[in-house]
């Protein structure tokens, strides 16, 4: 199985953790590999942002589609392209949100999403309101930092530790989703630091789930490639 990445900016900084991340979650017959954009934006984090990169995006899905890929994976949480590109190639195309809220919904009844910007937040609305599961969303919370400023690990880890508290103990959550697929890497350090403030996550079960992006992801591409037609 080949499952292709399509990293949705310029630039190439991102790739190999990508790669190597999603590798962590597949099956060792499984081929994954990662491509950015040669037309588009450094990030993603408005409506405007996520048309300029829509060109630049099928080109990339038209490449795997010539390439005889068996997924596509469009790395972004906004599911940028997402509904474009599946008109486009005949194998499941997916981005960061629709697995990962499908996902939260099987772990909990109140999804809590903590996100990178105010300006994304009318994004992650619409795409609630386009999949149906807008009552189920609870609050959207933000850590004020953009895509770009993720690579400040500690500081990334510091704010959505204390969104996500106050997402449990303010709003109610009882399932997390962590909104940007630039958030690599953090699950477990985020995890102890709410364990010790007593919020123990159970991977299945209350009190606090965690919905895994990536692995919700590349796990629910490889079960569409393997189902039966």
């Amino acid at each position: 199985m080949h499952i292709r990445v399509i990293v949705p900016l310029i630039g190439n900084s991102l790739l190999d953790h990508v790669i190597e991340e999603a590798q962590i979650w597949v099956g060792t017959e499984t081929t994954v590999d990662a491509v950015s954009l040669t037309r588009g934006t450094a990030s993603i984090e408005s409506e405007y942002d996520e048309a300029l990169a829509a060109p630049g995006i099928l080109d990339r899905i038209a490449e795997a589609k010539a390439d005889g890929v068996d997924g596509v994976f469009i790395s972004c949480f906004g599911d940028p392209g997402v509904h474009a590109a599946r008109e486009v190639i005949d194998v499941p195309v997916v981005g960061g949100y629709e697995p990962a809220m499908l996902t939260a919904m099987s772990l909990g009844e109140k999804i809590g999403i903590v996100t990178v910007l105010p300006n994304v937040l009318p994004m992650l609305h619409s795409l609630s309101r386009r999949y149906g599961i807008d009552n189920r969303v609870g609050a959207i919370r933000v850590i004020d930092l953009p895509v770009l400023g993720l690579e400040d690990r500690q500081a990334m880890v510091d704010r959505l530790y204390e969104q996500s508290l106050a997402a449990v103990e303010s709003d109610g959550a009882d399932v997390l989703v962590l909104g940007c697929t630039g958030m690599l890497g953090v699950a477990r350090d985020l995890m102890d630091k709410l364990a010790e403030a007593g919020h123990k996550f159970q991977w299945s079960t209350p009190p606090v789930p965690r919905s895994r992006g990536l692995r919700a992801i590349t796990g629910w591409v490889s079960s569409r490639v393997e189902a039966p037609t």
